[in-house]
């Protein structure tokens, strides 16, 4: 009987350590603080990543590995993809958008930004992008400035006439406006 209450004990134990250590790795960790900022008839749920004194937009060499480099889709901030919502129907960079959800990528280039919104939810990243890309909604370019200042965490400012996305010294400009 004491060698059969070890056992559970023992079992017990294992299963508790299984459950803590399986729960850590389901929840996805963040390295960044999380937020959402809202408009009028937009809002946008993003992670913020900070600068930390690293490179952070540009071309890849063999001397420089920006942490987003050009030409390659980004989720838009850090952890799960930004995910942009539309209370009405709106134009956004230039194009109708129906109201609702969608994930908001973007691709960095030195003269313009692509921005892309996707319908599909709930990705963690953009790793599954391409296997996704049937379902963008929208796809337009933007110009990118450069800005005077060095802005140390990755901020999304929703304002009146669009969004607006900051990080470094570079700033992209997104129109919007119900319809």
């Amino acid at each position: 009987m004491l060698q059969r209450i070890k056992i559970m004990k023992h079992i017990s134990a294992i299963v508790f350590m299984l459950f803590i250590a399986l729960s850590g790795v389901s929840a996805k960790d963040r390295a960044s603080k999380h937020t959402t900022v809202k408009g009028d008839f937009i809002s946008v749920t993003y992670g913020q990543p900070a600068k930390k004194g690293r490179t952070i937009f540009g071309d890849m060499t063999p001397a420089v590995s920006p942490l987003v480099p050009n030409n390659i889709v980004w989720r838009t901030g850090a952890d799960e993809a930004t995910e942009i919502t539309f209370k009405k129907d709106c134009m956004f960079a230039g194009q109708k958008v129906k109201a609702g959800t969608y994930t908001l990528y973007t691709i960095p280039h030195s003269k313009e930004w692509e921005i892309i919104l996707n319908s599909k939810l709930g990705q963690w990243g953009a790793f599954d992008y391409d296997k996704l890309k049937d379902m963008d909604v929208l796809n337009a370019k933007v110009p990118v400035k450069s800005i005077d200042h060095v802005v140390e965490v990755f901020t999304i400012t929703v304002e009146n006439t669009g969004v607006k996305l900051e990080w470094d010294k570079t700033s992209v400009f997104i129109a919007a406006k119900p319809i």
